[in-house]
């Protein structure tokens, strides 16, 4: 069993789901995928069962997000595997929104882009001294998907913009003012967590026993929270009307609190697929106004479009494969992004709410 891409137990009526991938930071394959589905159906029908608990193996990662790797092979070899992934990697994420138990996501490490998709629906999302989380796809020329265009494009105040657009990843004082994750637990308590889950008695409504066990040893804000003090800048920015402008107001940036963060966020806009940024910019303007169900379909129609016509091949190139670092993206720069192109990503995609009124 520990060979397990991902392990599966009971204890205390708690259905426990490991992602065992440690080697890997736990990145997503397709069985695995397969293997959560399969599970939390089988535990959603099951009456001794009344809670979920989701983590990762290993103390470096929860799950640092999908095999990419793979999903370039399968495109490179001419199979369907990266497209039969994202049709059920989407499934599964929209399945753990709607999730009739209580889930909770005990997020140690990384929790990045795939890792994301599964832990934001959950009902109590938990992390550590040691999360970092992120949706960091426009650094290998793609665009923050598994329902990023619901979760981030609700964050207050241009927050989901910004961590789309740059891919910029953050630690747990700002997961948590950035309203990604519920509290925090200290590393060293989680073994004293599974001993309380192990122990307890189910007297009340499983969601209120949890929140009341994670009240003894959780806390809901961390000093530090880099993200509030850059938040009116942020707010200006990424309210601008698109890339150029942005770049443009980031270069205008004088307050001598925010020069540097500025520049930063420059140097990493640089460095990312200008394509991706573009489309990763109109998708989460567009997820505000749209469905969670919505919100997948608009990934699903741009995932099916992205390996042929996106950044994502060079940029797996680059960064996994020849790791020279150094990606030819099409078109090179912000400026050469035409709107046209952009919108094409978008052109196939009805909402549920237009294709309903229109019969």
């Amino acid at each position: 069993m520990s060979e397990a891409p991902v392990l599966a137990t009971v204890r205390n009526r708690i259905g426990h789901l490991t992602l065992n991938r440690p080697a890997g930071l736990n990145a997503l394959t397709l069985p695995m995928v397969r293997l959560l589905h399969r599970q939390l159906q089988a535990w959603a029908d099951d009456p001794q069962i009344v809670a979920v608990v989701l983590r990762g193996a290993g103390e470096k990662a929860f799950c640092a997000g999908g095999d990419i790797r793979a999903l370039y092979d399968s495109h490179r070899n001419g199979d369907s595997l990266h497209r039969q992934f994202f049709e059920e990697e989407y499934a599964l994420d929209q399945y753990i929104h709607a999730y009739a138990k209580p889930i909770l996501a005990l997020l140690d490490g990384y929790v990045l882009g795939g890792g994301m998709g599964l832990v934001q629906g959950a009902s109590l999302r938990v992390i550590t001294e040691r999360t970092k989380m992120g949706m960091p796809e426009t650094a290998i020329g793609f665009f923050p998907d598994v329902g990023a265009s619901y979760f981030l494009s609700r964050l207050p105040g241009e927050l989901g913009l910004y961590l789309g657009v740059t891919g910029v990843q953050i630690r747990a004082a700002d997961a948590l003012y950035a309203q990604l994750a519920d509290c925090c637990i200290a590393s060293e308590q989680l073994a004293e967590l599974d001993r309380c889950l192990d122990s307890m008695s189910w007297n009340v409504r499983p969601q209120e026993a949890l929140r009341t066990l994670l009240a003894t040893l959780a806390c809901n804000t961390l000093p530090g929270a880099g993200l509030k003090a850059l938040q009116p800048a942020i707010a200006t920015h990424f309210a601008q009307a698109d890339l150029p402008a942005i770049r443009a107001s980031l270069r205008a940036e004088t307050r001598p609190e925010y020069r540097d963060w500025a520049e930063e966020t420059l140097r990493l806009l640089d460095s990312r697929s200008p394509i991706a940024m573009a489309v990763t910019l109109e998708q989460l303007r567009r997820g505000r106004s749209l469905s969670l169900a919505e919100c997948f379909g608009l990934e699903q129609t741009l995932a099916s479009q992205w390996f042929a016509s996106g950044d994502i091949i060079e940029g797996v190139r680059a960064l996994l494969v020849d790791k020279d670092k150094a990606p030819r993206w099409n078109p090179p720069s912000i400026d050469a992004v035409s709107a046209e192109r952009v919108n094409a990503f978008f052109a196939d995609f009805k909402p549920l709410g237009k294709a309903r009124r229109t019969g």
